[in-house]
C-alpha cells in the first residue's frame, strides 16, 4: 500500500472510485446528480483540496481530500473495504489536522460506522437540501476501542 499525494493524472481513478463507493453508500443519489458531481469533483473540488491517493498493487484504488480540517471525501473502491485501507487514508489526514470534522449521510451505514469505529462523534444533524437527506456533521475525538 502506498500512500502518496494526488496528480491530475489520478484524476480519472479517482473518479472510478468515488462513483462506484457513492452507488454503494448512497443508493438515493440519482444519475443526474452524479453525473453533476463528476463534474463537480474534477472542476471544482480536486483544484482545492489537499488529496492524498492510495495505490494497491500500482493502482489507485481510493483516495481522501481535504479542505484544511474537513474531510470533504473518503472513498475507497468497496473490494478493499474492511482491510485497513479506509484507517491508514484517516491516519494520514489526522497527522495532517488533529482536529478534523466530516459529513456523511445519515443514511450511510458504512461510512457512518467506519467513522464511529475511528472515533468520531455526532456534532449536529442537518438537512442536505440537493438531496433532500439528512447529513450528519462530525468530529474527531479521538481512537475508539472496542
Amino acid at each position: 500500500m502506498n500512500i502518496r499525494p494526488y496528480k491530475h493524472s489520478d484524476l480519472d481513478a479517482v473518479l472510478c472510485s468515488w462513483e462506484v463507493a457513492t452507488r454503494l453508500a448512497h443508493p438515493f443519489m440519482t444519475d443526474d446528480f452524479i453525473a453533476q458531481e463528476r463534474i463537480n469533483i474534477a472542476e471544482i473540488y480536486m483544484p482545492n483540496t489537499d488529496t492524498w491517493v492510495v495505490e494497491l498493487n500500482g493502482e489507485v484504488q481510493g483516495f481522501i481530500a481535504l479542505m484544511a480540517n474537513e474531510v470533504g471525501a473518503l472513498f475507497l473502491k468497496p473490494e478493499w473495504h474492511g482491510q485497513g485501507i479506509g484507517k491508514a487514508l484517516m491516519d494520514k489526514a489526522s497527522t495532517l489536522h488533529n482536529d478534523l470534522e466530516v459529513e456523511v449521510f445519515n443514511v450511510n451505514k458504512v461510512g457512518r460506522k467506519f467513522y464511529a469505529r475511528y472515533g468520531f462523534v455526532l456534532l449536529e444533524e442537518k438537512l442536505h437540501e440537493p438531496t433532500g437527506q439528512h447529513v450528519l456533521r462530525l468530529k474527531y475525538i479521538g481512537s475508539n476501542t472496542e
